[in-house]
C-alpha cells in the first residue's frame, strides 16, 4: 500500500478530529481508538501516524468542539455578543428536544463536563474547556452580566433532560428552563 499525500494526510487528520469531537460529546472520551477510527472510516494503525496519543486527540477535539460552538453562536444566531433576539433564539434552540436528542452535534460544555471533571486539570483540553465555558457565559450575559446563571441553568437543564429522556419530565425540564430564561425586550 502506497503512502498518502500530505493533502490526504491533512484530510484524514481533520476527519479523525471531526469524528472524535462528535463521538466524545455523544459517548464520552472513553471511546476506544479502534472504535473512533472505524467511525472515521480509517484503519486503527493510522491513528498513531496522526497523533502522539489519545490525550493529544482529546485536546484537539475539544478545541474543535468549542470552535463549532462559537461559530454557531455568531453565524447561526447573528451576533458576536449574546444580545436580545439572537441570544433568545440561541437559548430556545439550546433548550430544545432536537438539541437534547443530538448530543454528537451538541454543546461541548454539557457533552464533555463529566470527562473534564474526571480528567487531569493540567491538560490542554481542560484549559480549552474552562476558557470555552467562560466565553460562553460572557456571551450569554453580554447585556446584564448574568451569563453564569444562564449558562448553569441551560447546562443543568440539558443534562437532566438527556438523563430523563423518554419520560414526560424531560420535556418539562426543557420548557421550564426556557421559560426561566426568556429575555425581556
Amino acid at each position: 500500500m502506497g503512502r498518502v499525500s500530505q493533502a490526504q494526510a491533512r484530510e484524514n487528520r481533520q476527519r479523525i478530529v471531526d469524528t472524535a469531537s462528535r463521538l466524545f460529546r455523544e459517548q464520552g472520551t472513553h471511546v476506544s481508538v479502534a472504535d473512533l477510527m472505524k467511525a472515521a472510516g480509517l484503519t486503527h494503525g493510522g491513528f498513531y501516524k496522526q497523533f502522539a496519543s489519545k490525550e493529544a486527540l482529546i485536546d484537539e477535539a475539544t478545541t474543535h468542539a468549542f470552535g463549532e460552538l462559537a461559530e454557531r453562536r455568531t453565524v447561526e444566531h447573528g451576533l458576536r455578543t449574546g444580545q436580545g433576539a439572537a441570544r433568545q433564539a440561541f437559548i430556545d434552540a439550546y433548550l430544545s428536544v432536537e438539541h437534547r436528542d443530538n448530543a454528537a452535534d451538541g454543546c461541548p460544555v454539557a457533552g464533555l463536563a463529566v470527562d473534564m471533571a474526571r480528567g487531569s486539570g493540567d491538560r490542554e483540553a481542560h484549559r480549552v474547556y474552562a476558557e470555552g465555558v467562560s466565553d460562553f457565559a460572557e456571551w450569554l450575559g453580554a447585556d446584564d452580566g448574568d451569563g453564569i446563571s444562564r449558562l448553569c441553568t441551560m447546562i443543568g437543564a440539558l443534562v437532566l433532560a438527556r438523563a430523563t429522556k423518554g419520560s414526560p419530565l424531560s420535556e418539562e425540564i426543557l420548557a421550564s428552563a426556557r421559560a426561566a430564561l426568556t429575555v425581556g425586550e
